[in-house]
Parts: C-alpha cells; sequence; structure tokens
C-alpha cells in the first residue's frame, strides 16, 4: 500500500497513524480504487499525509478533505 511506504519516511505516533489508515482506505472505497492499481492511490497517500500534517486528526475530516482538494470523483 502506498500509504505504508510513506509512512515510513514520516514521524507519527500510533494515533495518527491509525487515523491517516482509516482516512485513506475510505478515500479508496469512496473512489472505488481500492481493488486496482493505480498511480491515483500514491496521492491520496500524499495528500492523506500532507492534511494531517497540517493539524487535521478526524479519519472522516481527513478523508473528505483530501477528495476535495484532489477533485476526485465518487464511485456511483
Amino acid at each position: 500500500m502506498p500509504l505504508d511506504r510513506l509512512l515510513r519516511e514520516a514521524i507519527f505516533d500510533q494515533a495518527d497513524i491509525s487515523g491517516m489508515v482509516s482516512a485513506y482506505q475510505a478515500a479508496l472505497e469512496l473512489t472505488g480504487l481500492q481493488d486496482q492499481t493505480s498511480p491515483v492511490k500514491e496521492l491520496i497517500a500524499k495528500k492523506v499525509i500532507e492534511v494531517t500534517r497540517a493539524g487535521e486528526r478526524d479519519p472522516p475530516k481527513i478523508c473528505a478533505r483530501v477528495l476535495t482538494e484532489l477533485g476526485l470523483p465518487l464511485r456511483e
């Protein structure tokens, strides 16, 4: 998972990591990307980390902000 690789390079506590994983997985599910290989998954992972570094800790809010900022369409 792209998020796992990127998190190895960052310093977060366990609660932050758990929240980022939840937000990442929710974003993949909402966009329909969870079962596909896609470079967009890496963009989502990077944005999840960016939003968390900016101070957001609530997984649903992280997910919503990631999807909004990346302009990703939701799965029908």
